[in-house]
């Protein structure tokens, strides 16, 4: 398949491609939904080792404890390759640099499957996490192959890959561990990593990469870009404090459901979390919106959405069935505002210049994974300065959630009222 398959037609060449495509036939759709399992399996390999904790410590002789470094490497070197691996896309070849990817990953997964101990085990983790970024190349890439009309569906129904590997990955890999043992995880991840690469060495078109600049000039283009670009500025901010609010929560939850208030054991946070797997059905339809209406009306209603659930979400204060269920609403809602608020973030800032979209895309996902980082801890934080087990707690959580959401979207609505008495 060449560049011009994807839309059914010819458009002139541009910055990023060889043939930007304009539409989507039934070609160009089995591409955009390929490339979106490609992004699944990339981003599953980050979170199934997170439900192979208590086996990977059994197996080794080790605490639950220490075998969480396992965790911890991979999420660590998947920070590290967005910073250093995502702005070769603008560089390389966009297949040449996803199949080596997804090849280097495939191969650090085998190793982590026949490790012979602990830091072996996180050595291969953090390779995995390198060199398992395919998602932060793919979204980029997409984007110079669609026509500009469309970029928000497209980028909603990558999103979707995205969250259905976070979602499944985890609890694939208990039940799969469970039965088979955490090592047949790791080779069964390696296996789908290699198909992932052979799919992408199929069927995605060749691009003509839109930057000459050597690496270290990639590596400080971000924080240029940052500097720059105040609509990157802004998309970066927007996300960075939701996801700071989100993170807040579901390290609250986790925290909620395993203390008095609820009694329940860690499975019941994977139930929760899989419950919002119907996100993945969400975000292609606020990438429709996001291409009729524009990434700041989506933006608004996102913004109200997760203010909104940190209402909901207080209820779970009460406990019982009455608070089970604020949670259920509450974090379901909380999911789609912030998922789709990343839709609406990122077409707006696919509008940038075209010859640096990797490297914008870098510049944007570092913040957030800055304000999430930072989220978490203030949810644990809060949670025990605020009475710890006890419903107050919670709300101390729930608050961050509000506050954060709220100050977002006063500068949102301001800025709207600016431009309309300009």
């Amino acid at each position: 398949m060449t560049v011009e398959q994807i839309g059914g037609r010819r458009s002139a060449p541009g910055p990023c491609t060889a043939r930007p495509a304009a539409g989507a036939d039934g070609r160009g759709t089995a591409l955009v939904w390929v490339l979106a399992v490609v992004c699944g399996v990339a981003v599953g390999n980050v979170y199934f080792p997170q439900a192979l904790v208590p086996l990977v410590g059994e197996g080794f002789g080790v605490s639950a404890d220490s075998a969480s470094a396992v965790v911890t490497a991979v999420q660590v070197g998947y920070a590290a390759g967005i910073f250093l691996v995502v702005p070769l896309g603008d560089r390389v070849r966009a297949r040449t640099l996803l199949v080596a990817l997804l090849g280097a990953s495939g191969v650090a997964l085998l190793a982590a499957a026949a490790a012979p101990s602990l830091p072996v085990l996180v050595g291969a983790s953090a390779v995995v996490g390198v060199t398992t970024v395919a998602a932060p190349v793919v979204g980029p890439m997409a984007a110079g192959l669609v026509d500009a009309r469309r970029r928000g569906v497209v980028g909603g129904t990558l999103l979707s890959g995205s969250l259905g590997g976070m979602l499944l990955s985890r609890v694939l890999g208990g039940v799969v561990g469970e039965g088979a043992g955490w090592r047949a995880v790791y080779a069964g991840a390696a296996v789908l990593t290699g198909v992932a690469a052979v799919a992408v060495a199929r069927v995605v078109p060749t691009t003509v990469p839109p930057s000459g600049d050597r690496y270290p000039a990639l590596l400080a283009e971000p924080l240029r870009l940052l500097r720059r670009e105040p609509e990157l500025r802004r998309s970066a901010a927007y996300q960075a404090a939701v996801f700071a609010g989100f993170s807040a929560v579901w390290t609250g939850v986790a925290l909620l459901l395993t203390g008095p208030a609820y009694g329940l054991g860690a499975g019941a946070v994977g139930a929760l979390a899989l419950v919002n797997a119907a996100t993945m059905f969400c975000t292609p339809v606020a990438g429709r919106w996001v291409d009729r209406l524009g990434s700041d009306a989506v933006n608004l209603v996102c913004l109200v959405a997760v203010v909104g659930a940190g209402g909901v979400l207080a209820l779970g204060a009460l406990g019982g069935a009455v608070g089970l269920t604020a949670l259920v609403a509450g974090t379901l809602l909380l999911d789609v505002g912030m998922q789709s608020g990343m839709v609406a973030n990122q077409v707006r800032i696919y509008t940038l210049p075209g010859e640096a979209r990797s490297r914008l895309n870098t510049a944007y996902m570092t913040c957030a994974y800055i304000g999430g980082s930072i989220g978490s801890t203030a949810g644990a934080r809060v949670y025990g300065a605020c009475g710890g087990g006890g419903g107050a707690g919670w709300l101390g959580v729930c608050g961050v959630l509000v506050g954060l959401a709220g100050v977002v979207l006063g500068w949102h609505m301001g800025r709207g009222g600016a431009a309309q008495r300009r």
